[in-house]
């Protein structure tokens, strides 16, 4: 009981000041120091469990939030900050602390101490826990995502490239771990080509009388020269540079060595869901998914989902009227030669399957007229399910 006892010596502080400051009664305090006792108690108990440390945890948030509601409710004069400030949420990342030091294996829990810490705008302590938590788990590829992620939000793209790229050397096979690299990548194209517009560089006389325009108004010298380095180059090699940039070069390169790397069909959805849905230009949209279904193709030619991916890549979540009515007839017409040419071969009830998922996803859209599908469906349909049938029947 010593330990709880040393923990009751901690509190006196916080639960003092917040009486000072009016946040809570004698009455409130008392109920908190009886509450934190018990939490204490279960820890020190020779086998705690994860839970009672979640619980205490949530029960330190729930009163910081309290603190933060009543402080605001009341108005109190701004003052230099006072040990009830922070008291709470320090001892919420005490408790994490203490729970890792029993639970380190538990991926989970060093993810719920990383986000509390965002939460509460702690940056150097997230990078702290990153770190120590991709140390120990350097085969998690999540980890590697969240790190990246955090560096991203704070504008250091290179360390977040350099934790992209480490987490692929050890995780080669994780589409989850691509498909982050590929948006990365995706979204640095898209800062660059934001700040061009910024620059106004479309030609070299241009970009440089911008730049100079840019650097009078308040942008610091040094930046605008490293942007014209970056884009500027020397000449006519810096425009051909910005051209492959904005058609996607870098894109481009990661996607070849994702397929490399995991040639599944797991791996194209998520890399076609990803590149039809992200915000960038049509030309580079359409110059990565044609570069993306050129080694589709080439790789799993005959793979089920891989040919509905390739038959339904123009049906896109923002069609309208005619558009979506072309884009529907072309895919289904597609399936309807795959599944033919399948069955011709005696290996159909995959094509089939993936064709009788066709259908039943564009049923399910809500904009989609169910008697289109219907209309489609007709020729081919009877026959898919009635494969599909027959091919399970040989086999039992």
């Amino acid at each position: 009981m010593e330990r709880v006892q040393f923990q009751q010596e901690q509190m006196l502080a916080e639960l003092k000041d917040l009486v000072q400051k009016g946040l809570f009664t004698q009455q409130e305090i008392k109920q908190i120091m009886k509450k934190r006792t018990a939490f204490e108690t279960v820890l020190v108990r020779r086998v705690a469990k994860k839970n009672d440390y979640l619980r205490y945890a949530s029960y330190e948030m729930g009163l910081e939030a309290l603190r933060k509601k009543r402080a605001e409710r009341l108005k109190l004069p701004r003052t230099s900050p006072s040990v009830s400030d922070y008291a709470l949420v320090r001892r919420q990342f005490h408790i994490f602390e203490r729970a890792l030091k029993k639970f380190k294996s538990d991926v989970g829990l060093w993810i719920q101490y990383i986000q509390l810490a965002k939460k509460e705008g702690a940056r150097s302590l997230v990078g702290r826990i990153s770190a120590r938590a991709l140390q120990l788990h350097p085969n998690v590829p999540s980890l590697y995502i969240i790190a990246a992620q955090h560096e991203l939000a704070h504008l250091s793209p290179s360390a977040a490239r350099v934790l992209l790229q480490r987490g692929i050397r050890l995780n080669g096979e994780s589409v989850e771990m691509w498909r982050e690299y590929v948006k990365f990548e995706l979204g640095f194209v898209e800062s660059m080509r934001r700040r061009w517009v910024v620059l106004g560089i479309d030609s070299d006389e241009k970009g440089k009388k911008k730049a100079e325009e840019n650097a009078e108004e308040g942008m610091s010298e040094g930046e605008v020269e490293q942007i014209q380095t970056e884009a500027d180059g020397e000449g006519g090699d810096a425009e051909q540079a910005r051209k492959a940039i904005m058609q996607g070069a870098i894109v481009k390169s990661v996607i070849s060595n994702a397929v490399k790397a995991v040639p599944k069909a797991t791996l194209f959805t998520a890399l076609h869901e990803l590149l039809s849905s992200y915000p960038t230009t049509p030309g580079l949209r359409s110059s990565s998914l044609d570069h993306l279904h050129t080694l589709l193709q080439q790789t799993l030619p005959t793979d089920p989902i891989a040919v509905k991916l390739t038959a339904t890549r123009n049906l896109l979540p923002n069609l309208t009227a005619d558009g979506l009515v072309d884009a529907l007839r072309d895919a289904n017409e597609k399936m309807v030669t795959a599944v033919k040419n399948a069955c011709a071969h005696g290996d159909g009830e995959g094509m089939a399957q993936a064709y009788a998922d066709f259908i039943h996803e564009q049923v399910e859209r809500g904009d989609m007229d169910v008697s289109l599908v219907s209309s489609m469906q007709r020729p081919l349909f009877p026959f898919a399910a009635t494969y599909i049938v027959e091919s399970r029947r040989r086999t039992l």
